[in-house]
């Protein structure tokens, strides 16, 4: 045995765990002679490069199982901290706290290794850095004589040393992409500028700086281009596949929809409901471990804003081979489902078809039609009965949901769109009928699909949304309690039907939308995993997601292993190796992008807003800081007033109850308020208002 063993093997045992380097050093010189200390301190620090060993805060070495590490990624905060989510959220349900000592040069995305600390519950420090999670960063540049300064535009990430020559002539207030060269210890990281993005406050600029922040890229490879060019030419041609071209089938979306990956069919026969969900099969064009699948992994999702879209797949393929459109044979992977006259589904079968779209719906028509529009009714003859046989069912379906405990949220989201003159536009908020037609057939869909692969065995990337945590639920009884709603929650065993009494306990209360808001802070974040932990938000047992593959890849993957299910399942040991990092990867890909478009969503609202300085609105309390009052229009753009901009008072903040509180004022959230637009401060992309006379 050699001492680097010796050494190893004394660690592991418990003989030498949580010793420092002195004291292990002393007793290999005690033991095999005083000449070995040098290689003993090379043997340490091998094994500690490999990872077999580390070295807690303290300088003590032990093993990683001893010390009870765990990787995770670090999510920091602009005043220092940090907070660490685990990769194993079995084990780890909540995220950890990292005060800025324990940070161990870490920075925001960055994938560590990390422990709990002592005598805590939920505070950990960081080991070591396993990978940057931020190898690029956008910024600000200034030059500063022989070198350059980039200011992050995101207060989370630091700033960074450039050379002067690494600059790419850049000019003092431009937005540059930085790649870091190094990590220095205690100092800024270096970097390069690699891209020179324009000058900062012009808006194309300001909105490239958001993507490119990100790790976003409008273009694809060469070689990803000419496979989606070469798989889309293919002859649709039936090889076995089932022949739904006879079926009323017609897809509904938003005016503005740029793919169209699902299609919809219903018929009623003896007092059942014979309904098909259609979803484009992509996975036919996209072969397991190609150009066209690599790039799509790494994507992860589509990316929408206002006015475009970053595709997860090439246009040749999310618009054209796999876009379900009108009047055109498509190959899909169908659901076919039957319902009785109560909405209780009696059986499903899931197929690979040819199905060929008859109409192109928009949300707008099929409302219409749902509400008597005598013209949209002769315009859409040929499927007026279905839409009315859709919305009877949906209508079931929600009371079923209903019934069973489904949470819904009505928390409401902007739609901005740019309209033909250029001009942004963001109308008052309003989900229709057709929206839940379709909301309900994806959702019964998904639940049939997620089901057949639990039933069978078969790799799946399942959706799920685990049960709040007990801290969370106790927030919530506190604040509730605050709004005089006797709210009795078990927070070691809520469930999503306590959840709907709150919800019709307070529906007519003004309060009513700002319990939807807290309930969704109280949340757990949806996620991908490999195993089934149930969906709590739609109280399902069993929840996938199918229906969307041209844009999230955990459709793609679920599509991939169902057809390799249904062909026999050969190959289905591949799928099971990489499904939970799949999800990790996926899951991940989904925060970036939901990031990406929120901040590009506030800087359009920030643009709109600046033309209406000195109006005034009618407004909502949504948050409450101790640095002001956040409120809500009713298009639901949202603005800060700022504490100082407050009536003079001596305030108090209280964080459990949502609470500012003076001694002649007080704001809590969903207070009736009317505002006015003072400015829009683009640096912190927030609208500013104050309390109108």
């Amino acid at each position: 045995m050699t001492l680097k063993q010796r050494i190893y093997s004394e660690i592991k045992n418990g003989k030498l765990s949580f010793k420092n380097k002195h004291e292990i050093i002393n007793f290999t010189a005690f033991i095999v002679g005083r000449k070995a200390r040098r290689e003993a301190a090379d043997a340490l620090e091998e094994l500690e490069a490999d990872g077999k060993i580390i070295r807690d805060r303290r300088g003590r070495f032990c093993t990683p199982s001893q010390a009870g590490v765990f990787t995770g990624t670090v999510r920091a905060n602009a005043r220092g901290f940090a907070f660490l989510t685990p990769d194993d959220k079995q084990k780890y349900a909540a995220d950890f706290f990292l005060p800025p000592h324990s940070l161990s040069g870490a920075y925001d995305g960055d994938k560590v290794l990390a422990a709990p600390v002592k005598g805590t519950k939920d505070e950990a420090y960081v080991i070591k850095v396993c990978e940057r999670g931020r190898k690029r960063i956008v910024g600000v540049l200034e030059n500063f004589g022989a070198n350059a300064k980039v200011y992050a535009d995101d207060e989370k990430l630091p700033d960074l040393f450039v050379p002067r020559a690494l600059t790419m002539n850049a000019k003092n207030g431009d937005k540059v992409l930085c790649e870091i060269t190094a990590y220095p210890e205690g100092k800024a990281p270096s970097a390069k500028v690699i891209e020179v993005l324009g000058e900062g406050g012009n808006f194309a600029v300001e909105e490239l700086s958001i993507i490119r922040a990100h790790g976003l890229y409008e273009q694809f490879p060469d070689e990803v281009l000419a496979e989606a060019k070469r798989v889309a030419d293919q002859k649709i041609e039936l090889h076995g596949r089932r022949d739904l071209r006879g079926l009323l089938i017609f897809t509904i979306d938003g005016a503005d929809t740029r793919d169209i990956d699902d299609g919809v069919s219903l018929t009623f026969e003896e007092g059942k409901y014979h309904l098909g969900v259609h979803i484009a099969d992509v996975s036919n064009y996209v072969k397991y471990k190609s150009a066209l699948d690599r790039e799509a992994y790494a994507r992860g999702t589509s990316v929408y804003f206002p006015a475009s879209v970053l595709p997860m797949l090439p246009k040749d393929l999310s618009n054209g081979a796999c876009s379900l459109n009108e009047g055109e044979d498509r190959y899909a992977l169908s659901c076919l489902m039957t319902f009785d006259k109560n909405g209780k589904r009696l059986n499903y079968e899931i197929c690979e078809s040819i199905i060929k779209s008859r109409r192109k719906m928009t949300y707008s028509a099929v409302t219409a039609i749902c509400e008597g529009d005598k013209a949209a009714r002769e315009k859409y003859a040929d499927i007026v009965d279905s839409v009315l046989k859709m919305r009877e069912l949906c209508l079931i379906m929600e009371s079923n949901r209903d019934r069973d405990g489904s949470v819904t949220l009505d928390v409401r989201e902007a739609k901005i769109y740019v309209d033909e003159n250029g001009e942004i536009v963001i109308p008052d908020y309003n989900r229709t009928v057709s929206e839940r037609i379709i909301e309900q057939f994806m959702i019964s869909a998904n639940e049939a699909v997620a089901e057949f692969m639990l039933a069978n065995k078969i790799p799946c990337l399942y959706r799920v949304h685990e049960v709040p945590s007990p801290e969370k639920i106790e927030t919530l009884t506190g604040f509730l309690k605050d709004l005089g709603i006797n709210a009795k929650l078990n927070a070691d065993d809520v469930t999503p039907k306590d959840f709907q009494k709150i919800l019709y306990s307070a529906q007519d209360k003004p309060f009513y939308s700002v319990i939807n808001k807290v309930m969704l802070r109280c949340m757990q974040k949806a996620r991908y995993a490999e195993v089934n932990l149930k969906h709590f938000g739609l109280a399902s047992e069993c929840y996938c997601h199918f229906t969307s593959p041209i844009r999230r890849y955990p459709d793609l993957f679920v599509h991939r292993a169902l057809k390799e299910a249904l062909h026999g399942g050969s190959h289905l040991t591949a799928f099971a190796e990489c499904v939970k990092q799949a999800g990790i990867d996926c899951s991940e890909r989904e925060r970036i992008a939901d990031e990406a478009e929120r901040e590009v969503d506030d800087l359009y609202k920030l643009v709109y807003m600046d033309d209406k300085i000195g109006e005034e609105f009618e407004a909502t309390v949504s948050g409450v800081t101790n640095f002001g009052v956040f409120c809500e229009l009713d298009n639901t753009i949202e603005g800060l007033i700022p504490t100082e901009a407050l009536p003079p008072d001596d305030y108090e903040f209280f964080a459990e109850r949502f609470l500012l509180k003076g001694r002649r004022n007080s704001f809590r959230l969903g207070d009736k308020i009317k505002i006015r637009v003072d400015g829009c401060d683009f640096g912190k992309m927030r609208v500013i208002f104050s309390i109108a006379e």
